[in-house]
């Protein structure tokens, strides 16, 4: 890679993005935007020179690294054939991305709706399940994250919902699992499972349901925790769903297309879903995409009835393009494998033996290359680090780390009281041990606030 500083450029860029950009999810008067430069791999940035490793992989979507070669040229490819074209035509991008995602999902889930991003999938997912039940009521876990679009937003769990929800969205909130922190009071994952299934169980019968038209997860809970669920949880979901005629949707936008070392995330567990969301990973952001993955039965609802859903940029040829690219370079390049193998065999070892170092450290927990270090007070009480949805003073301890990851060239992931090991599906072991290095370095900070 070559940097070249340009500091005056940056002054500009920065200038430009500061009178007339309105960020999301920001106070604006309250940011600091890092003008970025240039990126390669697992690398980035800015105008100065300083180079960051990027253990965020931006919003945990370039699986296959920055400015991969061979989705570059397929996007030029592309754009030289032919740059745009309405979804009702048939178009050779399109078609081989829908057959090689195809390929990949689970199950019959042989037909792919094409969106523009996640919010779109499961907006559209759910959807299409109150359309084949017939029923109106959606169910979503507290911790979760679906999107911000009006039913996207109204489905997640963690707080960006507040603002936004309207309190008639016809979806009904019920506690998944997460044994480091049960709600259940279960000592293990067994219990955690058993009890988790029981509650969903009992919310599904006091809501009625023939009411229910679907349960949607989260495969492994995203930017809410990274949850990987208990063995047992997601069949019971499947056989609770298959019982009471309720649609099983899997958001994969974040867990999906080798991020946790499989293909999707549902491979770990061998569920296959009546519907799944993708987007992200499935060219790594290049060009916005995503998609719905639909079963056999639900796309026969509508073969002879209109679906009532579309987009201008539905499978956009360029965003098609590169998805091709992006699935066919993973596949060639043993990228799926890379990150199980990263995940086996440096990320997990290396913070567990951190988290004997470091009294900060409450819970080490993550699959491929997505992990999550769960800081905490005292390991005994196992009260967070900072509380839930801290802000300013409060949150001053992930701040601190946050900063001096950054000071020390290493862009982090934090949420709430965790620090997120997402680097690319690609990363080596050398840039990966880097950023633990980085990371075992500044939890000195974390560990001075522990009792």
């Amino acid at each position: 890679m070559t940097i070249s500083p340009d500091p005056a450029l940056g002054q500009a860029v920065k200038a430009a993005d500061r009178a007339h950009v309105f960020h999301s999810w920001s106070a604006q008067s309250l940011i600091d935007p890092l003008a970025v430069a240039g990126a390669e791999g697992s690398y980035f940035w800015d105008y100065e020179g300083k180079r960051f490793l990027d253990f965020s992989s931006q919003l945990v979507n370039t699986n296959i690294g920055h400015q991969h070669p061979k989705v570059v040229a397929a996007i030029q490819e592309q754009a030289a054939k032919l740059c745009t074209f309405a979804p009702a035509f048939a178009v050779e991008a399109r078609s081989e991305a829908a057959r090689l995602i195809a390929e990949r999902t689970p199950g019959d889930l042989d037909k792919i709706f094409f969106t523009n991003g996640g919010a779109e999938a499961n907006e559209n997912a759910i959807r299409m399940a109150r359309l084949h039940t017939g029923r109106q009521k959606v169910l979503s876990t507290y911790r979760s994250y679906h999107g911000a679009t009006a039913n996207a937003i109204a489905m997640t769990g963690d707080p960006r919902r507040w603002p936004n929800e309207t309190g008639v969205s016809g979806i009904v909130h019920f506690w998944g699992p997460y044994t480091y922190r049960s709600n259940f009071h279960a000592e293990n994952d067994a219990q955690e499972c058993e009890r988790a299934l029981a509650h969903l169980e009992a919310t599904i019968a006091f809501e009625g349901p023939q009411t229910v038209a679907a349960i949607i997860l989260e495969t492994v809970v995203g930017t809410a925790g990274i949850l990987i669920p208990p063995a047992g949880y997601l069949a019971g979901v499947r056989e609770i769903c298959d019982r009471h005629g309720i649609v099983f949707i899997l958001d994969e936008v974040m867990a999906g297309f080798g991020r946790t070392g499989e293909w999707f995330a549902a491979d770990h567990w061998g569920v296959t879903p009546d519907l799944l969301t993708f987007a992200k990973g499935v060219n790594s952001g290049y060009v916005p995409l995503g998609g719905v993955a639909i079963s056999g039965e639900i796309a026969a609802t509508f073969a002879e009835r209109p679906f009532p859903g579309g987009l201008t940029y539905s499978g956009h040829p360029l965003a098609c393009a590169s998805a091709v690219a992006t699935i066919n370079a993973m596949a060639e390049e043993g990228i799926v494998e890379n990150a199980k193998h990263i995940g086996e065999t440096v990320i997990g070892p290396e913070l567990r033996a951190m988290a004997e170092r470091h009294p900060s450290i409450g819970e080490v927990r993550g699959l491929g290359v997505f992990w999550a270090v769960e800081l905490v007070k005292n390991r005994e009480t196992r009260e967070p680090l900072t509380p839930y949805n801290a802000a300013g003073a409060a949150n001053a301890p992930m701040a601190e780390l946050a900063a001096e990851c950054k000071k020390r060239g290493l862009w982090p992931f934090t949420n709430m009281n965790r620090f997120h090991v997402v680097p690319p599906c690609n990363v080596s072991e050398a840039e990966v041990k880097e950023g633990l290095a980085i990371l075992d370095e500044v939890l000195t900070l974390t560990d001075a606030h522990t009792v």
